[in-house]
């Protein structure tokens, strides 16, 4: 009974909240007690809100723990608390404000509280300065966020919240709308406000005077998809078992048959792995859900122009320029003669500004504006008095350039910039051929004859569309070689229902449980199928084309069949021009085509590796040597400020000194049986020293 005495519950709030949770009804007596003591404390409070109150948090954590039993009296305590908060925030001791919104989040836990006001309220206190206080705010930001639109998108509240937050963004404070940021960037990232919306209320952020601000909002449009999906892919491989930890497993135990055969079993279902494709994740980049990329870019520009920042900053507003006028297409003129200015050799990220200014090209842009930023990066760059590497970077930057708008490259320019294949740097050679393998394809009229090749069939049908030219086709060119293999294939039986015959030959094979003799497509049939669609005349080929293209539907090995043939004219040669190639061969993962974004690699590649300098390689030579100081004999001294001994002094004194000394002349007279006894008695001298 002493011990039950002792257990008095109203000054035991742990052991009253653990009896209130398991029988509410025969606690209300003490549960209305505490609750008036805690008004009574609030009283109190609102008369000294700066002053610690350890009494008032046990309180209100106590009540925050045992609301959701008793919710006709506890109706008004979230009311409060967040009056009390938003009224006293700022005086608030450090410890006691921390407390109220810990009871906060645990009344939304039990969704007792509305989320849209409470948030509201959230983000006001993110002004506060107290760094626990808004890294615990910003955690549960984007966790409730998160909860609200786990099963279906809470289209309100989220309205609600955008509103808010675009309020936000605006706000005096740095801090607050710094975190306002970070809440929608990670909202985005985590698929969970990944609207329109959502991107066009960041794009207010990239106006902000805030250079944290500003900064955080150009890293979020600068960012790829690429690298998320790169980023995911990492962290779904770090469960799965790789080649190495397979190796080392086998490594470790006992060599047997039967475990090299488990080896062998793994290892090919670890490549069938590797091969598999990857689920596709569909989310747009956000710079296409902008809604009117031209003012955006506009205003962007104007801001470049009267920037006072760093430099690094400088540079990432000049790459979400270049980035949105080459994606959208956009027609920003000025922004052209702005990037010419740093197109100097020695200018500190020049590489960079090349990239941007090949990435702001596009057909689109008129000719006249782009030959003139060809023209300057020509005479700035691709001359002798300047580096290889200079002259390689500079001719690199102009085939990116006239990749993405052919019409700006002049026939001079194009000569001058040809000739340099027969230069003594072999990667300005490697890149000046680059550049003439770009114009066979595009336009090889433009090439003096000695440098078009070897005419195929598919120069004989490039040419460069006029300015504003729209290429519309109504067929899918390469699609005649279909209505050649088919009808070889399928001998006249195009008119039954294909399904049902692929579904009952199936089965009958099935049936049969034989092997089935499956025809490849060899060398003889690539050159039957390319002499059929060469003689047909061009007319006839596109007549053919379409009406494959419209009369049935096409499968994957359909697509293989026309790249086979599109990439077969590149190949074979014109007509009355000897055959370059007899077969070809495609591999699906060495094909990519050019992305929408250019990478710093295409403009710095260099064909030769350059030579280090004298730093570079002695760094690297030490580098390598392995550091042996700990297996060296360490020759301690009592005083290691003494001087040293003449024995010691001998050692470094200069033999011609020494030569003619006692010691020396002695040396070379010793008989064998001398040297023999002093190499016994040096032996024994060292293995007692060991000994101690």
């Amino acid at each position: 009974m002493s011990g039950r005495q002792g257990n008095k519950l109203p000054s035991n709030l742990p052991q009253l909240q653990n009896l209130i949770k398991r029988d509410p009804t025969s606690y209300t007596e003490e549960f209305l007690q505490q609750y008036h003591h805690y008004q009574s404390h609030v009283e109190i409070f609102t008369f000294q809100p700066d002053k610690p109150s350890k009494e008032l948090a046990e309180l209100v954590m106590f009540l925050a723990q045992v609301a959701h039993c008793y919710p006709e009296h506890m109706a008004n305590f979230p009311q409060q608390l967040k009056e009390l908060l938003s009224y006293h925030h700022t005086v608030l001791d450090a410890d006691l404000r921390m407390t109220f919104c810990k009871a906060l989040i645990l009344l939304r836990n039990k969704n007792l509280i509305n989320p849209t006001s409470l948030l509201e309220l959230f983000f006001q206190l993110l002004r506060c300065h107290d760094k626990l206080l808004r890294k615990t705010l910003y955690t549960h930001i984007v966790s409730d966020i998160k909860n609200v639109n786990a099963k279906h998108k809470n289209n309100k509240v989220n309205t609600t919240l955008q509103n808010f937050m675009y309020t936000m963004l605006r706000d005096s404070n740095p801090t607050a709308a710094k975190i306002s940021l970070d809440v929608m960037i990670e909202l985005y990232r985590r698929n969970i406000w990944n609207d329109a919306k959502t991107v066009n209320v960041i794009t207010t952020a990239c106006f902000s005077k805030v250079t944290k601000v500003l900064v955080a909002s150009l890293k979020f449009f600068l960012g790829r998809d690429e690298d998320e999906k790169q980023d995911s892919d990492s962290d779904s491989e770090d469960d799965v078992p790789t080649a190495r930890d397979l190796m080392m497993r086998y490594a470790t135990n006992k060599k047997t048959t039967k475990r090299k055969k488990k080896l062998e079993k793994a290892m090919k279902v670890l490549k069938k792995q590797k091969k598999k494709s990857k689920p596709e994740v569909f989310n747009f980049s956000a710079i296409h859900l902008i809604h009117d990329p031209q003012d955006f870019a506009e205003k962007l520009l104007k801001q470049l122009e009267n920037c006072k920042e760093r430099f690094e900053v400088k540079m990432m507003l000049m790459d979400l320029i270049s980035r949105l006028v080459g994606i959208h297409e956009l027609f920003l003129f000025n922004f052209y003669p702005f990037v010419q200015r740093f197109l100097q050799p020695h200018q500190r990220e020049v590489t960079k500004i090349l990239l941007f200014a090949a990435q702001a090209s596009h057909q689109l842009v008129p000719p006249e504006i782009i030959q003139s930023v060809l023209m300057t990066i020509a005479n700035n760059f691709v001359t002798d008095k300047n580096s290889g590497e200079v002259m390689t970077v500079g001719i690199n930057a102009i085939k990116e350039i006239t990749a993405r708008c052919p019409l700006a490259m002049t026939e001079d320019l194009l000569q001058d910039l040809v000739q340099y294949k027969t230069h003594k740097n072999k990667n300005v050679m490697m890149s000046a051929r680059t550049l003439i393998h770009l114009f066979r394809s595009l336009n090889p009229e433009m090439l003096q004859k000695k440098f078009r090749g070897k005419p195929t069939e598919a120069s004989l049908e490039a040419r460069i569309h006029e300015y504003g030219e729209l290429d519309a086709k109504d067929y899918i060119p390469g699609a005649e070689v279909l209505d050649v293999e088919s009808q070889k294939e399928k001998g006249g039986n195009q008119e039954e229902d294909g399904w049902e015959s692929a579904s009952l030959s199936e089965e009958e094979d099935n049936e049969d449980g034989e092997w089935i003799d499956v025809h490849h497509s060899s060398d003889e049939e690539q050159q039957e199928v390319a002499e059929k669609v060469k003689s047909m005349p061009i007319e006839e080929r596109k007549a053919k084309a379409a009406a494959v293209s419209t009369s049935r539907l096409l499968t994957q090995e359909d697509f293989h069949k026309i790249r086979l043939a599109q990439l077969s004219k590149e190949l074979n040669s014109a007509p009355g021009k000897a055959a370059k190639r007899k077969n070809i061969e495609i591999d699906d993962e060495e094909e990519e085509g050019r992305g929408e974004l250019l990478s710093l690699r295409d403009i710095e590649h260099l064909h030769k590796k350059p030579k280090s300098d004298k730093e570079t390689r002695l760094a690297t030579a030490m580098a390598g040597k392995t550091d042996r100081k700990e297996f060296v004999k360490k020759k301690t001294r009592i005083n290691p400020f003494a001087s040293s001994s003449n024995k010691e002094k001998k050692k470094h004194k200069n033999f011609m000194m020494m030569r003619y000394s006692h010691s020396v002349r002695t040396k070379n007279k010793r008989s064998f049986r001398e040297k023999q006894l002093a190499l016994r008695d040096a032996l024994l001298k060292k293995r007692r020293r060991l000994l101690k």
